[in-house]
């Protein structure tokens, strides 16, 4: 038996199996924990997809609160028309289609506008991934902030995210992470003439789809807005729950009965409502153990008492046993 790569990486996974086998944990050590709970001032924002008529003046509005460059999909370049998230579109409003297109919020002939941006997840994957805290979560409010200064390019975040929501500048020199940051600059500014007071998206929503405020206050909104009879007549606040705009007015769509964000993946700060099934708008099934409270278990049960390196060690220490043995037994033929 020779020492080459193959032969060596063989007897190395194989004794490292061997030795896994041999200290495998109790059971309750691999259990994961539990999902962070929701901050107490948290805030975020109830996008409404009946109510959304697919203006893009939220996009205009991101574009303008967090200094993004426009991004060009057509040849003449003479319109801002992002195509999806990137690293110069936070927020961006997106359609779907079905058949003939003949009716709002209908699956079946169908269309329907949904919003995508950052969740601002109540136990974040992006934040969890992140090696250097580049990410993190007020423990308030609860947004979910990207520090430029402390990120080392990895994009563990991108990767991470369920819903694919940070993005990497791919076309600088010197790249960033882009994602929404809930207009935290704004919120956190007492400038009474400021042109944003909360989120830019929500502020210039002409019809309320897209709502800002404690999420508690924007959860039972949901609620309300799920108990409507279809067709009924129906109020809808604009802007900001606390102290909103004057209303907007329109009869009650028939909703799916969901609220998407109460419970996916431990629960999220952006909560949605529509007419059409989530997964059809982009938004997939997730289920309600967040991904980084079972990741996190995962690492602290392997190399809690260093037993992950131990048991790669135990593996190579095998494999060199085992190949030193057949070199000796070659040795003496």
């Amino acid at each position: 038996m020779t020492l080459d790569r193959r032969n060596f990486m063989k007897a190395a996974l194989g004794g490292t199996a061997a030795a896994t086998v041999a200290v495998a944990l109790p059971p309750n050590k691999a259990q994961a924990r539990d999902n962070k709970s929701m901050p107490p001032k948290a805030v975020g924002l109830l996008f409404d997809s009946t109510l959304c008529i697919g203006c893009k003046a939220c996009v205009n509005s991101c574009k303008d609160a967090n200094g993004m460059p426009a991004e060009f999909s057509t040849p003449d370049k003479l319109w801002d028309t992002p195509l999806d998230l990137s690293g110069k579109t936070l927020n961006v409003i997106k359609s779907y289609a079905e058949g003939t297109s003949d009716v709002k919020d209908r699956e079946g002939n169908g269309y329907a506008f949904v919003k995508k941006s950052c969740l601002h997840c109540v136990d974040p994957s992006c934040v969890s991934a992140c090696p250097v805290t580049a990410m993190t979560k007020d423990p308030e409010s609860g947004i979910v902030s990207y520090d430029a200064d402390k990120c080392i390019g990895c994009r563990y975040c991108v990767a991470a995210c369920p819903f694919g929501v940070p993005r990497f500048q791919y076309d600088t020199a010197t790249p960033r992470i882009q994602k929404c940051q809930l207009c935290k600059q704004h919120l956190a500014s007492t400038d009474a003439e400021r042109k944003y007071k909360f989120a830019a998206c929500a502020q210039v929503c002409p019809t309320g789809a897209t709502l800002f405020g404690p999420v508690e206050l924007l959860k039972a909104e949901a609620q309300r807005r799920l108990e409507l009879e279809a067709g009924s007549a129906a109020v809808y606040p604009r802007g900001q729950i606390e102290t909103p705009f004057p209303a907007h007015e329109k009869p009650a769509p028939d909703y799916k009965k969901r609220i998407y964000g109460d419970k996916e993946i431990g629960g999220t700060q952006m909560l949605l409502l529509a007419g059409v099934s989530f997964g059809k708008l982009g938004y997939p099934d997730l289920p309600e153990q967040s991904y980084a409270a079972k990741s996190e278990s995962l690492q602290h049960s392997l190399y809690g008492g260093m037993i992950l390196p131990l048991v790669a060690l135990a593996g190579l220490a095998f494999a060199i046993k085992r190949t030193a043995g057949a070199h000796k037994n070659e040795e003496g033929e």
